[in-house]
């Protein structure tokens, strides 16, 4: 019995650690390691955060970059299971601290699309992390960032640009033989429903091209793209307009 619940706890631990876990990147030289020969690791990537000097008391983002506090990561997980560093969630949002003073598209000025105090989330792979008075952030584009969140609940995020929140269909749950899918053999659905959508992206004069899809459309997208977030109603994704590949009715 003891065995069995052991079993069970760290099955829900595996779950729930990795759910929404951005993974990193990692980049090494030519070391080696063991028996193993110095090509193997040849396409690792190191991301790692730049600490920025105590005498330093600000940061000001340039051109269209934003300054982001990264939000703090999960120590523990719904069921209340303390989480090792190592399988802590780590956050894709946080907020505004600091905007750059925008570019120049054609003739026109575009401001930067968030203020600061916003809460944003932000590209899986965006940015470079920066560690300021003890605290990370992360200086990333404008452009990376995917959208602005007004609640807690993610169905009611604002996209930005050319992003699109989509609400994820639910996976089948019986074969067309009629048998009964587990949730590891659940087939994941690349069809889903336009929650949201951004105001488009800029045109060479500085103004914005509406997207071609519009809420309440349901739509195809491709398999791959975009960022996974799991929201109290469903699974989201968003993802840019050119990733939804048709609609459907």
């Amino acid at each position: 019995m003891a065995s069995t619940q052991l079993t069970a706890i760290a099955s829900s631990v595996s779950t729930t650690s990795f759910e929404r876990l951005r993974p990193s990147a990692f980049q090494m030289g030519r070391v080696r390691i063991g028996n193993l020969p110095q090509r193997s690791f040849r396409g690792l990537v190191v991301k790692a955060a730049t600490v920025v000097a105590p005498k330093y008391t600000a940061i000001k983002p340039l051109g269209d970059r934003v300054l982001i506090k990264i939000k703090e990561a999960e120590e523990k997980t719904q069921g209340g299971i303390l989480l090792p560093s190592t399988a802590q969630t780590k956050p894709q949002g946080g907020e505004v601290v600091a905007v750059g003073e925008g570019k120049t598209v054609g003739k026109s000025k575009v401001d930067v699309s968030v203020k600061t105090g916003a809460q944003v989330v932000y590209s899986k792979y965006a940015g470079t992390e920066v560690e300021f008075n003890g605290t990370k952030h992360l200086i990333l584009k404008d452009d990376d960032i995917v959208g602005i969140l007004e609640t807690d609940e993610i169905k009611d995020l604002k996209p930005l640009n050319d992003r699109v929140l989509i609400k994820v269909a639910e996976a089948e749950e019986k074969t067309a033989g009629g048998l009964l899918l587990t949730e590891a053999t659940k087939e994941k659905p690349s069809i889903g429903t336009v929650i949201a959508v951004g105001p488009g992206l800029l045109d060479d004069e500085g103004n914005r091209k509406p997207l071609s899809v519009t809420p309440g459309n349901t739509v195809l997208y491709s398999k791959y793209a975009g960022n996974d977030f799991k929201g109290k109603d469903g699974e989201y994704i968003t993802l840019r307009v050119s990733d939804v590949m048709a609609v459907l009715s």
